[in-house]
């Protein structure tokens, strides 16, 4: 079953109900018709607002984008001359089956004035409730987006001081070892230098002996 029909039965037993009870109360209590006839007629308007409202709030949860969302006025509309109409035939029935003071009023008359009065009485509510619950519904949804936005930002944040403060830790750790690598370097370099023993530019050459001994013969 739809939507729509589901909700037209559900107005149509919600009127019925409150209509045989109206009967009985107003047997019961004939000084009291007019309070008791408003009273029932808010116990319908209760049921409306608060279904149509609950729809209004499960269709904007799920889907956030208006353009996407289900035409409830339409649903609700169906739903209001189903419900007008079969509260009506039914009505009309019980009063032939057993006398419970709901009015002795005519099927034409069920059909017509009495069902456009139910009509009214369940779309115009349910119209304002199904606006009001997605109103609602939006900004409980705008609320947590906005505190998950926030909560990202202050996580990015997080991660970018941490990032920063490891780079400079990693910095200063290289501009420390860069002298020692220098150092290291410098004491390896003479490490492997050969040292020679100094000459001396005055010294006596050494004598030829052979050349000498050629003289004196």
């Amino acid at each position: 079953m739809t939507g729509w029909v589901v909700r037209g039965i559900g107005m149509c037993l919600i009127n019925v109900g409150v209509r045989i009870l109206l009967g009985v109360a107003v047997t019961q209590w004939p000084l009291h018709g007019s309070q008791l006839r408003w009273l029932g007629i808010a116990a319908v308007l209760l049921a409306v607002v608060v279904w149509a409202g609950l729809d209004g709030i499960r269709d904007r949860r799920k889907n956030p984008d208006p353009d996407y969302g289900e035409d409830l006025t339409m649903v609700w509309l169906k739903a209001a001359v189903l419900g007008g109409l079969a509260a009506g035939v039914v009505t009309w029935l019980v009063q032939l089956v057993v006398d419970f003071s709901v009015g002795q009023n005519t099927l034409f008359f069920e059909l017509t004035s009495g069902a456009a009065f139910t009509i009214l009485l369940i779309f115009i509510p349910a119209t304002i409730s199904v606006f009001l619950g997605r109103l609602l519904a939006g900004r409980e949804a705008k609320k947590k987006l906005e505190a998950s936005d926030a909560e990202r930002d202050r996580e990015r944040h997080d991660r970018h001081l941490v990032g920063a403060g490891s780079s400079s830790q990693s910095t200063s750790s290289q501009s420390t070892s860069t002298p020692q690598r220098e150092q290291q370097q410098w004491s390896g370099d003479n490490a492997d230098t050969e040292v020679f023993s100094a000459v001396d530019p005055n010294a006596d050459a050494p004598v030829d002996t052979s050349k000498k001994h050629r003289d004196n013969t």
